[in-house]
């Protein structure tokens, strides 16, 4: 916490930044180790140049963030909301903010913090790049979100056959990783926890984030798509498969092989150097060299980190370059209406030698296709 804590100062320096707001769950847990249900009293931290943290939260929650907390911090509990004129959070957050100072917050930061703010408020994007590179502490967090998800998702398409349904499919892995997580670490914090496993049948497949048929069944033949994704304890986690059971048709074949060639070069690719922007146009290239460009919906990869889902972002128009200590997913995908899905995602680390992956499992269509059993 203290290395961060250092990390996000020296780029309050570079910035010129006398203090930063920040409201984000994400980036409190992050710098804290707190997590907790946002709604309507809001966690503030007001991080200075120098001295400990303090963290404005309701007085409610006091002892919540002393139990779970981790590092420096001074608490500054505020009465309720909402309360009465002279004991709101807003009154309270002026109070610890340097009159006419030049004041960092999240470009997500809500409006009403950002108008309590009595010096200049700038958005700025200094945390999400310090929580780029992750240290050999996180990696090792990753690590185990990524194992946990690996074998979570060998179960799940040990289990696949024609019938079987999205709950059943769903209670029964999200039941084991639970139970791996609790054995491995009693105290885990559920709030900073998620666990999901699904996945989607032929007809649906070509619609990547609709889950919302609970009655959804595998079926004979594919594309199918399985996700299994995971935050432990704030760090997440993701693998993804096409796969077919008992037979793959045959206008899936040529879809599933440009989606492997895309996902070799991409793999290929994601080293050390790499313009993250360069990396997505490439991959579309192959898509669009196939004749699938009018299938793609989305960028090749994310970020990993204390979410599931966060910069940096291989993506055209993204303009960064890719660094060792970076976590990305890897999962150029293409989506045919009338046929379905195509997509394998991986969580990769990138290293100073090139890409690792975390994730593992089966990769080519015969691995994919899957007997029917039973």
């Amino acid at each position: 916490m203290e290395d961060r804590l250092a990390r996000v100062r020296r780029r309050m320096a570079e910035e010129d930044f006398d203090q930063l707001v920040v409201s984000a769950p994400e980036n409190v847990l992050y710098l804290t180790n707190f997590a907790n249900f946002i709604h309507e009293r809001p966690f503030l931290l007001v991080v200075d140049r120098e001295g400990p943290l303090r963290f404005l939260m309701p007085r409610l929650e006091r002892p919540h963030v002393e139990a779970r907390a981790v590092g420096r911090l001074d608490l500054v509990p505020y009465r309720e909301f909402p309360a009465p004129a002279g004991e709101t959070w807003a009154e309270t957050l002026r109070s610890l903010l340097a009159s006419g100072g030049r004041v960092g917050v999240e470009p997500v930061c809500p409006l009403q913090v950002a108008e309590a703010i009595p010096g200049e408020a700038v958005a700025t994007d200094l945390l999400e790049d310090v929580r780029m590179i992750k240290s050999a502490y996180e990696v090792g967090r990753l690590r185990y979100g990524c194992e946990l998800v690996s074998e979570a998702h060998a179960r799940l398409l040990a289990g696949a056959r024609p019938g079987v349904t999205l709950p059943e499919i769903a209670s029964a892995a999200s039941r084991w990783m639970m139970a791996r997580i609790l054995e491995d670490e009693p105290s885990t914090n559920m709030l900073a926890t998620r666990l999901t496993a699904v996945f989607q049948p032929p007809a649906v497949s070509h619609d990547p984030h609709n889950f919302t048929d609970l009655a959804m069944a595998m079926e004979p033949g594919g594309p199918h798509v399985s996700v299994v994704n995971c935050v432990v304890n704030g760090y997440g986690a993701e693998v993804e498969r096409t796969f077919f059971l008992g037979r793959v048709p045959e206008a899936a074949r040529g879809p599933f092989e440009t989606m492997l060639e895309a996902r070799r070069l991409a793999l290929e690719l994601t080293v050390p150097g790499a313009d993250m922007s360069a990396v997505d146009r490439r991959v579309r290239d192959v898509f669009e060299r196939a004749g699938y460009g009018s299938y793609l919906l989305h960028r090749t990869g994310h970020g990993l980190g204390v979410t599931g889902h966060e910069g940096p972002y291989l993506a055209e128009g993204y303009e960064r370059t890719v660094e060792p200590g970076m976590v990305f997913t890897v999962e150029p995908g293409i989506y045919l209406p009338g046929v379905g899905g195509f997509r394998h995602s991986d969580t990769v680390l990138v290293t100073e030698e090139g890409g690792v992956l975390l994730t593992r499992g089966p990769v080519e269509l015969d691995e994919v296709t899957l007997p029917i059993t039973g």
